[in-house]
């Protein structure tokens, strides 16, 4: 008889109820471990290192840094593990920009508990994962023959600067959301306004609502 070797994997989110949630829907599988936590970005990195994990399961908006940043990091030290971000965030850019950075799979946090097992299971054995909605996206994205969109030049702080400010949060707020100065963000924002071409906070909201980048 074969034994089935389990699953571990660890999670990375900075809500206390949400890394209790997904450890309680784990319990009830068999071949699946729970191998760790951790409530910020920093500690997933070194946990991760560690914990022989097999899979993460990682936020994408983490309080000390992104969670494409965590993603790169992780990827770059432990290219075998697969990650599968985790997100409020409707099927859009971030899935996108969280693929091209090495993700396995992209997962809304609302999913059924079934479709997230299925998810941790098809990407541990090496395969992609990704919603019927996420790849009309991308079958959206790449085979669009026009231009470029301004947005997609921007590097990922520069987007995340984007759509926070577009939610109308504050260059201090997003400073110390991110655990940054506000100097920083300004710079970001300095950036993004020239990279996209536009002039204020204004403008700036009404490309990322025209462009269904934020909700």
């Amino acid at each position: 008889m074969t034994v089935t070797k389990a699953i571990k994997v660890f999670i990375a989110d900075d809500h206390a109820i949400v890394r209790e949630g997904l450890k309680q829907i784990l319990a009830d599988t068999k071949d699946i471990i729970v191998a760790g936590e951790a409530e910020n970005g920093l500690d997933a990195i070194r946990s991760t290192r560690k914990s022989g994990c097999h899979v993460l399961l990682l936020d994408i908006s983490m309080p000390d840094r992104s969670g494409i940043e965590v993603l790169k990091q992780i990827k770059k030290e432990s290219p075998g593990i697969a990650v599968l971000m985790l997100s409020m965030h409707r099927e859009d850019q971030y899935a996108i920009r969280s693929l091209k950075a090495g993700a396995s799979g992209y997962l809304n946090k609302q999913s059924a508990p079934a479709e997230l097992v299925n998810a941790i299971r098809q990407v541990a054995a090496g395969k992609k994962y990704i919603t019927a909605e996420l790849a009309q996206e991308l079958a959206n994205h790449f085979d669009d023959a026009q231009e470029t969109p301004p947005h997609e030049l921007l590097s990922d702080r520069e987007y995340q600067t984007l759509t926070m400010i577009a939610s109308g949060k504050t260059v201090s707020d997003i400073a110390n959301e991110l655990t940054l100065s506000v100097k920083t963000i300004s710079m970001y924002r300095s950036r993004l306004l020239l990279k996209m071409k536009l002039h204020n906070n204004a403008e700036l909201t009404h490309y990322a609502i025209k462009n269904q980048l934020v909700e």
